[in-house]
């Protein structure tokens, strides 16, 4: 059972995911950082400081001033406030991980163009894909 467990944990692509779910994670961190030490603050500072953390539906008809002030009370309450920075934070790292990715992808070298010509398979001179005679020894070249 040893041996099956030393195979399993050797095998690469156990290895591969390990590396991966560490590299993410690290990913993770630097993209939330960028995000929220680097982006959020000119979002805020647009959007007039908007927090919506603050936003809650009272269920209790009590009127407390504020979601703390119902929490601390034990109000039931639904606070979407909560929930709307969240998803707006989550559009705003997917937009950035989707810049991060694009910028890379454009750095990579670009695949090499198919080839266009073909050589004779007599006289070993490259011809076009599409011709069907060489023309340095003017052999006849079977349509592929």
């Amino acid at each position: 059972m040893l041996r099956e467990f030393k195979e399993f944990i050797a095998r690469g692509n156990v290895i591969d995911l390990a590396v991966a779910v560490v590299i993410g994670a690290a990913f993770g961190r630097i993209v939330t950082s960028l995000v929220e030490g680097i982006i959020m603050p000119p979002i805020g500072l647009l959007l007039g400081h908007a927090d919506f953390s603050n936003l809650f539906i009272d269920l209790s008809g009590q009127r407390p001033a504020s979601l703390a002030e119902a929490q601390l009370k034990g109000l039931p309450v639904i606070a979407y406030g909560t929930f709307l920075n969240d998803v707006v934070s989550f559009l705003i790292i997917a937009f950035v991980i989707f810049l991060i990715i694009k910028a890379i992808n454009r750095m990579r070298a670009a695949p090499p163009p198919p080839p266009n010509t073909k050589d004779c398979p007599y006289c070993l001179t490259a011809i076009p894909l599409g011709a069907t005679r060489c023309a340095a020894c003017c052999a006849d070249i079977p349509a592929r």
